[in-house]
């Protein structure tokens, strides 16, 4: 029995440090994709839609993860390779889907995210990256 615990714990401890260098490396990627410095905007502004941008794209992310550690079966290594991956995959297809809704619709998508009123697009495009996660997190499976 001890010797599951170890190696669950061990488990527990590999992933929840891959997911949170993989939600570290989103973070910096919606950080580039918006003007001005995300910290400062969700921290210091309180911008309600940064908070939603990076709020959906930090569970699509989660999302992702968890679905590769289901289809890893208890093989750790597999695991965390499908962990890098596919979240991985994710994060470019989230960038591609902003950057390509930003090519199709009127003014700047990054500007709004930051703009100090709220904006109905930055929903719109937050439940884009859950929805690119869950389709991403159904390949896995």
């Amino acid at each position: 029995m001890l010797t599951r615990l170890i190696e669950n714990a061990y488990a527990a401890a590999a992933y929840g440090a891959t997911g949170m260098v993989l939600m570290l490396l989103a973070f910096a990627v919606v950080d580039v994709l918006t003007p001005g410095n995300l910290r400062h905007q969700l921290w210091a502004d309180r911008n309600r839609n940064a908070g939603i941008l990076v709020g959906s794209n930090l569970a699509a992310v989660a999302i992702i993860v968890t679905a590769a550690i289901v289809a890893s079966q208890g093989r750790l290594l597999e695991g965390l390779t499908y962990t890098v991956v596919y979240t991985i995959i994710g994060i470019v297809i989230m960038t591609a889907t902003f950057l390509i809704i930003d090519l199709f619709t009127p003014g700047k998508l990054g500007e709004l995210v930051v703009h100090p009123e709220s904006h109905p697009a930055v929903w719109v495009h937050g439940v884009t990256h859950v929805g690119i996660a869950l389709i991403v997190a159904a390949a896995i499976l």
